[in-house]
């Protein structure tokens, strides 16, 4: 039988996301499971409920500092087990096909390059804007390979402590566990707001779901907790824009669905810190793959790798 599938894999903390995908970047079947017991085994679970003599080849996304030399995670802040782990080899040594593992925001900002938002963007920078914030950059149309840890870029010289052992770090003020933890700051000091009042009082339950709603019911804090993370983010935005002069920023992940508060507020900041010729030519849009953009890209890195391998 032909090989003609690879597996994209996206690990994070909590979720593990597995699909088979076609040579042309379609998803054929994904599944989604827990990483909360050993992971390896959870990740060996996946693959085998799709794993067949058709699969090519399978890609790891993994959010982490990743040493592309040793193949293997160097540093992971959310998921610390996964230093612990050869991820490639007991995965080559088990299917026997080859296994590529990388950055989880660099395979995102693979995938919108392949068949997404970048496809026919010549350069650009990604930004994963979730629990924490990835990012990954594409120049000339390839990724380009670095560490691109977008999110702990200083943003404050003397801000708070990062888990990453940085202070004053991107991800600590505009990512979902920012916006969280500043939530509760508040209401525990007694600030008025009908955060208050969500799950009889347990606001300790809050999501950024909860508190987009209530910034769109009007809510003072709500909005506060909203644009605050968005002028941090456009300082982050701005850096890469002076840094880079993309032709384009693409923003994925869970917090783009605040856009109307949260991103808009994030384009006006780096429009004031950016230089106005290189804002100017720039387009700050969203992912085409949402997502799936990891899980795709992750497979279209161990599709580039075979066809590598083939020359």
């Amino acid at each position: 039988m032909q090989k003609k599938y690879a597996i994209g894999i996206d690990l994070g903390g909590t979720n593990l996301r597995v699909a088979k995908v076609s040579p042309e970047g379609e998803i054929v079947t994904k599944i989604t499971a827990s990483t909360a017991e050993e992971v390896l085994g959870s990740v060996h679970k996946a693959i085998d409920s799709l794993f067949s003599d058709e699969i090519a080849g399978i890609g790891i996304g993994v959010a982490g500092l990743i040493s592309r030399e040793r193949k293997r995670v160097i540093i992971s802040p959310n998921l610390h087990v996964v230093e612990k782990i050869d991820l490639v080899g007991e995965m080559a040594k088990r299917y026997g096909v080859p296994v590529v593992i990388e950055n989880d925001a660099n395979a995102a900002a693979y995938g919108e390059m392949w068949v997404g938002a970048g496809k026919n963007i010549q350069s650009f920078v990604l930004l994963t804007l979730g629990t924490g914030i990835g990012g990954g950059m594409v120049h000339g149309k390839k990724l380009l390979n670095v560490p691109a840890e977008i999110g702990h870029m200083s943003v404050s010289s003397d801000g708070e402590k990062c888990p990453c052992g940085n202070s004053g770090c991107l991800e600590s003020y505009a990512s979902a566990r920012a916006i969280l933890s500043r939530a509760v700051y508040h209401l525990e000091a007694g600030r008025e707001s009908s955060l208050q009042m969500y799950y009889e009082g347990n606001f300790y339950k809050l999501t950024t779901e909860d508190i987009f709603k209530a910034a769109l019911d009007g809510d003072n804090l709500a909005r506060d907790l909203w644009k605050s993370a968005g002028r941090y983010l456009g300082v982050g935005i701005a850096n890469m824009i002076n840094l880079m002069g993309p032709d384009a920023v693409i923003l994925t992940g869970g917090l783009t669905g605040a856009w109307d508060i949260y991103i808009q507020e994030a384009v006006k900041e780096a429009s004031k810190r950016a230089f106005r010729e290189l804002f100017e030519r720039v387009k700050i849009i969203p992912s085409l793959l949402k997502d799936d953009a990891g899980l795709i890209g992750a497979a279209g890195i161990a599709f580039n790798i075979l066809r590598t391998q083939a020359v």
